[in-house]
């Protein structure tokens, strides 16, 4: 397994602009929990939501069931 982004894949370039334009996005995981923020960050295997409150947390990308911008 790769431990490089590759800005090749639309994922990829998708977050990125998520991140840069600052959107909040919904991340349901499979708890079923459904995480609400704007992404700070992603790596090849995580990506950090800030919330309401600005506190951080990682996700594992493979826990992601779905990430969309909130409407």
């Amino acid at each position: 397994m790769s431990t490089e982004l590759d800005v090749g894949l639309p994922s990829v370039r998708q977050l990125q602009t998520l991140i840069q334009d600052g959107s909040e996005v919904e991340v349901k995981v499979i708890t079923n929990d459904l995480l609400v923020g704007k992404i700070r960050w992603q790596d090849a295997f995580c990506l950090c939501l800030l919330d309401h409150y600005d506190q951080p947390t990682v996700i594992w990308k493979q826990a992601i069931v779905f990430l969309k911008p909130k409407a």
